[in-house]
């Protein structure tokens, strides 16, 4: 296990619960001895702590842990620089479902002094690259740990584009767009389209079709090495988006290839030891506990 001794704080902006969570974190750490550095946009949230800070980028250099405080999309948004430095992420939920942030407010002190006594498990959850090919030339667009989704970018109106899988051909089809969900995005707008929950351990990606024109369109799960491409339909004004865990978003145009492939080096997500991925859907989608027995 890990010696934690630098730890990284990022905090979700304009939000009080976590202004509290973040004072509670320093006073705790600080009070171990440990190093605590803070990205910029956290300084701002905790002004008088006066610690060390520096760019987001930078924080993967400077720390062996970073604890993001906030909920899904707080830790999305952290996850694409810290794969990349391999530099392991914890999760304190001040959002509203929490599946990657799973330390509950109130037991901050508890859940990280297992983690810094070397109590904790390590998940590895992959993210996807996508890449844009056009007139022979082909750009890295950006990164994904949930999804990549090919939309109209306008209400009402369908797209249409080819499916490829490892360059053999899928289908053509009309919709409102595609998801290409990671096991980790299973369970967010993937889910929402009908998509199926993959545990996080599966190396498989979710193809999954948005209000397609056709009733036989369903979610297609294919090995998580595939290369997914997808060919924006010749035809037609409308100028599909593309978009990466719903934040960047790159307009296409007719002819251009989209490639969609695993990143090369994961995330590594700690849990506290009681984390369990089946207590998580039960809490957060509300599914049904254990029946309790005379004799249990």
């Amino acid at each position: 296990m890990a010696n934690f001794q630098a730890i990284g704080l990022v905090g979700r902006p304009d939000h009080a619960g976590v202004v509290d969570s973040l004072n509670r974190l320093v006073s705790f750490l600080q009070a171990r001895s440990l190093r605590v550095v803070l990205d910029a946009d956290t300084a701002k949230l905790i002004p008088d702590a006066n610690l060390e800070q520096c760019s987001r980028e930078a924080l993967a250099q400077q720390c062996d842990l970073v604890v993001v405080v906030g909920g899904d999309g707080s830790m999305l948004n952290v996850a694409k620089t810290m794969a990349s430095d391999q530099v392991p992420v914890i999760g304190v939920n001040r959002g509203k479902l929490g599946f990657l942030t799973d330390i509950v407010p109130d037991e901050i002190e508890s859940s990280i002094s297992e983690v810094l006594a070397g109590s904790y498990t390590v998940e590895k959850r992959f993210l996807l690259d996508v890449f844009l090919r056009r007139d022979g030339n082909e750009e890295h667009l950006g990164s994904a740990l949930n999804d990549v989704v090919l939309h109209p970018g306008k209400a009402a109106q369908m797209i249409e584009f080819e499916l490829f899988v490892d360059d053999r051909f899928v289908y053509s089809q009309e919709s409102d767009g595609l998801i290409v969900a990671t096991p980790t995005g299973s369970t967010a707008y993937a889910l929402s389209a009908g998509g199926p929950i993959m545990h996080p351990h599966l190396d498989a990606v979710v193809l999954v079709p948005m209000y397609p024109h056709s009733l036989s369109s369903r979610p297609i799960v294919v090995d998580g090495s595939s290369e997914i491409r997808l060919v924006v339909a010749n035809k037609g004004k409308l100028q599909p988006l593309l978009s990466c865990d719903g934040q960047e978003r790159y307009a296409t145009v007719p002819g251009d290839e989209l490639l969609v492939r695993k990143k090369l080096v994961p995330l590594q997500l700690i849990h506290p030891p009681s984390h369990s991925f089946y207590q998580a859907c039960r809490s957060k989608l509300g599914w049904g506990s254990r029946l309790v027995r005379p004799n249990d």
